[in-house]
């Protein structure tokens, strides 16, 4: 069984970074895609960035490209989003999601979902 566990949220002046973490068990991702997801009060969760754990090819949705940093660590077993130059519109749940073979922004596709971590930006 997959299991995700996210960590590193916390509260942040905008202008800072953040480190999120995903650890990743239960499962052989060499075919895995895994993504970042967020998710603010009211609104649907939406597509921030997605990484092929084999070859490590990137996608970023717009709001955050050229901010926000996808990467793995196939030894560590972990994910990671690095999120710099935070604004108070990035506060949300942060989550980390895993599907196979095919990457897509599409969170409906996600088969494997963490817990969330809460990021609030203070202005």
């Amino acid at each position: 069984q997959v299991q995700l566990v996210e960590s590193g949220g916390g509260l942040v002046q905008a202008g800072g970074s953040l480190r999120l973490s995903c650890a990743a068990s239960g499962r052989t991702f060499s075919s895995y895609v895994m993504a970042w997801f967020r998710q603010a009060p009211g609104k649907e969760r939406e597509f921030l960035a997605a990484i092929r754990w084999s070859g490590g090819s990137m996608a970023y949705a717009d709001s955050v490209k050229g901010r926000f940093t996808i990467s793995r660590d196939t030894v560590q077993n972990a994910v990671y989003l690095q999120m710099n130059s935070l604004k108070p519109e990035d506060t949300a749940v942060y989550y980390c999601a895993a599907r196979r073979v095919i990457a897509t922004t599409k969170l409906g596709e996600y088969d494997y979902w963490g817990q969330g971590t809460q990021v609030t930006v203070s202005s």
